[in-house]
């Protein structure tokens, strides 16, 4: 496939445009929590654990100048932001669930079991 610009960035295919748009550590946990409710920025903080209220608020700004969520503020004291998932966010779960599930794959292979081995990856009829 050619390579191709969009928004002044080019890419070398649409898999290097997808990553860097959810790609990183904490935009598909983001959009994974975002799939089932609202959720507010300290909600957000507290259920990630280990990044900061200024990387956390990053990540925020980047999926919604990209269309992936909303953000609405409410003009109280104190300042309410909720955060939602968009329809265009939605298209992203599925291959989030397709990454999970490799991860999950990736994860028994490397550190197989007692009660299940992990099979090796098919290496055609000679196994070599």
């Amino acid at each position: 496939m050619p390579s191709f610009e969009l928004r002044g960035k080019s890419y070398n295919n649409p898999v290097e445009l997808a990553l860097d748009v959810i790609g990183g550590k904490w935009k598909m946990p983001i959009l994974w929590r975002l799939k089932d409710r609202v959720w507010r920025h300290g909600e957000l903080r507290r259920s990630l654990g280990r990044t900061t209220a200024k990387m956390l608020t990053q990540q925020l700004r980047e999926l919604e100048a990209d269309g992936l969520l909303t953000r609405t503020v409410y003009a109280e004291v104190p300042p309410r932001v909720d955060y939602e998932i968009t329809e265009l966010g939605r298209t992203t779960l599925e291959p989030i669930r397709a990454l999970q599930a490799w991860g999950r794959t990736y994860r028994a292979y490397v550190e197989p079991t007692a009660d299940a081995p992990a099979a090796a990856p098919d290496q055609g009829a000679s196994g070599a």
